[in-house]
């Protein structure tokens, strides 16, 4: 393997882009999230998720990857505008670790851009060389899938992780599955290997919204990461855009009445599997248990059919 060291460029010390200095607070163990675009992502969640921390935080890069080495071009090409005579703009991919500061002035760090294309394991490494650099002491993931729930119940959220303790008190909600490889699980998967601490979230988002926008899924992609690192991340506008999203929603179902037939079978199926395991609509996860649905291979098919649109769609890498 060549050296995963020159896949990457640091950050200048002695020109911090806020004046905090070049890397995380020493000793302060770091926490890093990681939101890849070019995966399953339904509701776009990872990537509000990510815009919104963006938007709302004081950050800066730490480490900018050499994106050359590590996308095809020619199977996610990247978006050009032309105007008249000329070209005006390139949408530019990227892939940048940057340093955040959450509402409380936490440092953690902040993965995001496209996922490559190839040379996994070798970025994997570089990753991993990072988070051992910067005394990383949790890795978090974080993306949505498309799922055969309602958007008028609460959104759930699949935890994993690599050790048990880690997704303490929530139940497994299904056996095994086989689903197409991506940097983000194998990210995961490799980081327990090596004895790190590592752990994804994965929301699920009504399978008639996955190619939406759709923030309740974001904020609930943040409430968890808040939850199981106590870091203090803003949430309150994208709970506020949920909600108008739940509005506008509501509204399009009451005018469709085969539209409302679908969400209120969906509505049925949620409250009678929540119902078989002694609790009420609105309470718990509706696929915190082994038994219900969805099966291993509908949850697969489910993703190889999301994955199909999405590259029917041209799966366009992010800047």
């Amino acid at each position: 393997m060549l050296d995963p060291r020159d896949l990457y460029t640091r950050q200048d010390p002695a020109t911090p882009a806020d004046g905090t200095g070049a890397d995380p607070e020493e000793g302060s163990a770091p926490v890093l999230l990681h939101a890849l675009t070019g995966f399953v992502d339904a509701g776009q969640a990872g990537r509000l998720a990510r815009d919104h921390l963006l938007e709302s935080l004081e950050h800066r890069p730490l480490v900018t990857f050499d994106v050359d080495q590590l996308l095809d071009y020619r199977s996610r090409r990247p978006a050009m505008i032309f105007e008249a005579d000329h070209w005006v703009s390139y949408d530019e991919p990227r892939l940048v670790l940057h340093e955040v500061r959450d509402d409380a002035g936490t440092p953690f760090l902040l993965l995001e851009g496209a996922e490559p294309d190839i040379a996994w394991e070798r970025f994997i490494s570089a990753v991993t060389g990072l988070v051992d650099e910067l005394e990383v002491r949790l890795t978090i993931g974080v993306h949505g899938i498309p799922m055969g729930v309602p958007h008028t119940r609460p959104t759930s959220v699949t935890a994993h992780a690599t050790r048990t303790e880690l997704v303490a008190g929530r139940d497994p909600w299904i056996g095994t599955v086989q689903v197409p490889g991506s940097v983000i699980n194998l990210l995961e998967f490799r980081l327990g290997e090596a004895g790190h601490d590592a752990m994804g979230f994965a929301v699920h988002v009504p399978h008639y919204l996955a190619q939406a926008e759709y923030p309740a899924a974001a904020a609930a992609l943040l409430d968890n990461v808040s939850a199981a690192t106590d870091l203090v991340l803003p949430t309150t506008s994208l709970h506020a855009a949920a909600e108008r999203t739940r509005e506008e929603l509501d509204a399009q179902v009451g005018a469709s009445p085969e539209v409302a037939g679908v969400v209120a079978a969906l509505e049925e199926q949620y409250d009678a599997y929540l119902a078989s395991r002694g609790e009420e609509s609105g309470d718990g996860d509706l696929l915190a248990g082994r038994r219900g649905f969805p099966t291993a291979d509908e949850l697969g098919a489910e993703l190889e059919r999301f994955l199909a649109d999405q590259s029917k769609g041209g799966d366009q890498p992010e800047a």
